[in-house]
């Protein structure tokens, strides 16, 4: 079955699958969810045809000037094969795809060290709940570092065991642009954050901001009480001093991102990555060997034991309102000029692909 029969219309006009040209993998379902609600049109959930091996559910819509595919993994279910898995098969069904992003929730990797004047733990990097971490490439790297957490618990020490290749330049430009957006405080996420949780007013769980008093930051050295489902009832000596902000906002972070293949709830083993690391997460080095992407993290917790459910829909929208703003900022013609996702992959896999060179 060629799956560039299929068709979805807009303002009348027939939309075949080669005209959609932007990938966006949100693996858990109120990621995908978080997704759909910031397109600015939306074409329909399946399209009329597939490749004959594609299990992944898709949205599909559009955002600024691009047609964007979104996939989600069958069940919800995550890790590093079945996004590889999700992402080879997108590209099967969209063969025209260039540009991709994976979009959702991960772990906040904080820099705590004690004042010695107060005794009291700060937060240096202050990353906190609700924030959002782009991948940043530099160096020899895209960005991206892959950990193998069983190995590196039994020697004591974290050494990369791969890195994810770099975006595409359009991509590279396009993050440019937010920071500067960000610094200067011109930037429309917030906007787009706040349509975002609107149309998903009705959503139950609620997608709504949960509030500053629920972003604790504790200790390492203090662990999460046992039955206790929050943190009402932690103490808040060993927790880390934070000053309030003055918005409630998301901080957009850049920096390298931790990929693994297992959930982090020890604040010792978050910390061994700290040096490096701004943000764990469990889907995106599964792409490595197969085409470079973006990746968006909205910080749902801080890879502890106090981690808990409470946070990650409003953090996959707040993830969700950044890849908008990176697709309203990156002009159509650039991504046209990159070459076919599914054709870098296979450079990629051949050994042929050159990654371009990265700066911090």
């Amino acid at each position: 079955m060629n799956a560039s029969n299929g068709s979805h219309r807009e303002g009348g006009h027939t939309l075949t699958n080669d005209q959609y040209t932007v990938g966006w993998i949100a693996a858990l379902p109120h990621e995908a969810v978080a997704a759909k609600a910031a397109l600015d049109r939306f074409h329909g959930r399946t399209p009329l045809t597939k490749n004959a091996a594609d299990q992944n559910l898709y949205i599909l819509g559009r955002i600024g000037d691009h047609n964007v595919v979104i996939a989600s993994l069958p069940g919800g279910v995550i890790g590093l094969t079945l996004a590889a898995t999700a992402a080879m098969h997108m590209l099967a069904s969209f063969p025209s795809i260039r540009i991709c992003l994976m979009v959702g929730i991960g772990a906040g990797i904080p820099k705590v060290k004690r004042d010695r004047k107060t005794n009291k733990h700060r937060d240096l990097r202050d990353i906190r709940l609700g924030d959002v971490v782009i991948s940043q490439p530099g160096g020899t790297h895209g960005g991206v570092h892959q950990y193998d957490l069983g190995k590196a618990l039994i020697v004591g020490v974290f050494r990369p065991s791969g890195f994810l290749n770099g975006p595409p330049r359009a991509l590279l430009n396009a993050v440019g642009v937010l920071r500067q957006l960000h610094e200067a405080g011109e930037s429309d996420m917030p906007n787009y954050l706040v349509q975002i949780l609107q149309s998903l007013a009705r959503a139950r769980p609620s997608y709504a901001y949960p509030g500053q008093e629920y972003d604790r930051l504790f200790d390492a050295a203090y662990p999460h009480l046992e039955d206790e489902e929050t943190c009402d009832d932690c103490s808040e000596d060993p927790e880390v001093t934070r000053l309030e902000r003055p918005s409630t906002d998301p901080v957009l972070h850049c920096g390298v991102i931790a990929s693994g293949n297992q959930v982090i709830k020890d604040p010792a083993v978050r910390d061994l990555l700290g040096s490096d690391c701004i943000c764990f997460e469990m889907e995106a080095a599964g792409l490595m060997n197969d085409f470079p992407c973006l990746v968006i993290r909205g910080i749902c917790d801080y890879a502890d034991s106090h981690k808990n459910d409470g946070w990650q829909r409003y953090a996959a929208a707040a993830a969700a309102a950044c890849a908008k703003e990176v697709l309203q900022v990156m002009p159509k013609v650039e991504v046209e000029g990159e070459r076919l996702a599914r054709e870098v992959s296979w450079a990629m896999q051949m050994g042929a692909f050159e990654p371009p060179p990265y700066r911090s």
